[in-house]
């Protein structure tokens, strides 16, 4: 099935998006998630460990940087919780990587680079 228009549009932003942010600091889940970035060709990326989530934003020495949670439910209150503690902190959490995700049908950091495919192909 071909994507819409609406869809290729959104790959589209996302892609130009990737361009600008790629030197940004990212924050994701898992190994698998920072394999997709690395991909893209993002190097700066903070791995949230098995421990509390605060120990990461402590260790960001920043003045923005992205959260780029799964977009299930544990991916949006980890993205929650990250949030507030970059707030407190005086850090911007810049959202529009993660805002063009919601546009598209993925919702797992992981599979990014299999997605993005799946459009250059079409």
């Amino acid at each position: 099935m071909k994507p819409s228009e609406e869809l290729k549009k959104s790959v589209t932003d996302f892609l130009e998006a990737i361009e600008k942010f790629r030197n940004y600091f990212v924050i994701v889940e898992g190994k698998n998630d920072a394999a997709a970035l690395k991909k893209l060709g993002f190097s700066r990326i903070i791995i949230l460990k098995n421990g509390p989530n605060y120990k990461a934003v402590e260790s960001v020495d920043e003045k923005k940087v992205i959260l780029l949670t799964d977009l299930d439910a544990e991916g949006k209150k980890i993205y929650s919780e990250l949030k507030k503690e970059f707030d407190k902190r005086g850090i911007f959490v810049d959202d529009t990587l993660r805002e063009l995700l919601f546009k598209t049908e993925l919702r797992q950091i992981e599979g990014l680079t299999n997605y993005l495919e799946r459009f250059e192909k079409n």
